[in-house]
């Protein structure tokens, strides 16, 4: 097709680097306070886009994801910049599904950053923002990459200093955690005194960013009662040299961090026949590089959010 436009980005998996569940908010949803943190893990996403006098958006992921992210997250990019066109998007996926790495939210997030550029139209960082919490909690985090805190439902964002480039792995169990269940069981001993003292260990940990006060996950609790090997494999990981060494998000996934490349070598070794991936922590700079390279044929300058030179 003629007047095609195309681009091939990266959406990066995230971390958490802390997470503490307050309590359950009239909404619905719960007051978190958590760490988030990008890495080097990723899903890729061939986008292209050829205007026209209708919408139509084509998704082939090799998965049959049902009501895929990225396609909601394109009709609503088209919606917000009064476009028309066909948009068409093959999705390799690396990120594992469903194991508190937010791979369909980065998925989301990558096409709001991209669709605008191709499509020649210009949305600012705060209607991209709107669109994405819109989608998921966890996609506004990926508009911003590197470090930061995330309070309320994790898509109110404060911008930490990044973390340094440390390598680490990433070991993802073949065990299914129940996000539903887990936030039941963790719900059901919470209270003011807890939701205070976690208010004020965060704090600390915050404000000593990279110093002693040491990190959490609440949900650690809950879910390692229920399954045991989780709590083998994050010992296994201090046991080679991790700190830390914690479950991200609502799990199952287990990461632990290291000082060298030939520490996590080791502990590779020492994970036998482990789903483990090894990472690295990006940081904003990089993430943004990573975008501004992926989108340079089509930006003006650099700029965040990226945008586009086909501007009218």
């Amino acid at each position: 097709m003629t007047g095609t436009r195309r681009a091939r980005v990266r959406a990066l998996a995230k971390i958490n680097l802390d997470l503490r569940v307050l309590g359950k908010r009239p909404d619905g949803f719960h007051e978190l306070r958590t760490i988030f943190q990008t890495i080097s893990l990723a899903d890729t996403i061939d986008i292209a886009f050829t205007r026209g006098r209708k919408t139509a958006i084509e998704v082939e992921d090799g998965l049959g994801i049902p009501d895929n992210l990225a396609a909601r997250a394109a009709q609503m990019a088209m919606e917000a910049m009064r476009v028309t066109g066909r948009v068409e998007m093959r999705l390799r996926k690396r990120i594992p599904m469903g194991a508190g790495l937010g791979g369909g939210s980065s998925d989301a997030a990558a096409v709001l950053l991209a669709l605008p550029v191709l499509a020649g139209r210009e949305v600012d960082l705060a209607k991209l923002c709107e669109i994405a919490e819109q989608l998921g909690s966890d996609v506004p985090f990926f508009l911003l990459g590197g470090t930061a805190v995330g309070i309320g439902r994790g898509s109110e964002l404060f911008p930490l200093p990044d973390a340094p480039a440390r390598p680490g792995l990433l070991v993802v169990p073949g065990v299914h955690v129940s996000t539903a269940e887990a936030y039941r069981r963790l719900s059901a001993g919470l209270t003011s005194e807890s939701q205070q003292n976690k208010i004020f260990s965060f704090q600390r940990h915050t404000w000593d960013w990279g110093g002693r006060e040491p990190a959490r996950n609440d949900f650690e609790a809950v879910v390692f009662g229920q399954h045991r090997s989780l709590v083998a494999l994050k010992k296994r990981l201090i046991g080679a040299g991790a700190s830390p060494a914690m479950m991200t998000g609502s799990g199952s996934a287990v990461f632990g961090l290291f000082g060298s490349h030939e520490e996590v070598s080791g502990a590779l070794d020492a994970l036998g026949n482990e789903e483990a991936y090894r990472i690295s922590l990006v940081s904003r700079q990089r993430y943004r590089s990573m975008w501004w390279r992926a989108l340079q044929e089509h930006m003006s300058r650099r700029i965040w959010p990226p945008q586009s030179r086909y501007l009218r």
